[in-house]
């Protein structure tokens, strides 16, 4: 009986979604939610403990991990890491966001609308509406429409 008292997680993949070869969607003891038209490329990982959004029309490159696990506690050294729990928030990716090959997006961030994240960025901190972050630790380089209005 797989009824919603013994399974809690969730995983809806809207219309239109591409899902490549290789790419992995782990529900634990959280949600997925896919907006209409994403596209994930192969060898992705995205994983919930608590929610992950990925809105309308967001590209994934290939390797992209999606990391809602959450942060371990570490205070305690009587007690394996492992035993001492976790701090879990949940990840949203705006619409239409753009993350590069290999780009790693740690739990409790928010990727904000037609972002785009470079290839190979670890992103720890939220990134706002239109911007662009790129590397280790990601780092906001600039707003998109700046661009746009000079044109």
């Amino acid at each position: 009986d797989w009824s919603s008292d013994v399974c809690s997680s969730d995983l809806f993949v809207g219309r239109n979604v591409l899902i490549g070869r290789g790419t992995v969607l782990s529900c634990k003891d959280g949600d997925i939610r896919i907006g209409d038209g994403s596209n994930l490329a192969m060898s992705c990982f995205v994983q919930s403990g608590r929610t992950v959004t990925i809105g309308e029309k967001v590209l994934f490159a290939a390797y992209c991990y999606v990391i809602g696990g959450g942060t371990h506690r570490s205070e305690r050294t009587d007690i394996p890491v492992m035993d001492q729990g976790q701090t879990i928030r949940g990840i949203h990716i705006g619409d239409h966001a753009w993350l590069g090959a290999g780009v790693k997006v740690m739990d409790g961030v928010q990727i904000g609308r037609d972002a785009i994240i470079g290839a190979g960025a670890v992103v720890v901190d939220d990134v706002p509406p239109y911007h662009v972050a790129v590397g280790v630790p990601a780092r906001d380089v600039r707003d998109r429409r700046d661009a746009a209005a000079r044109e």
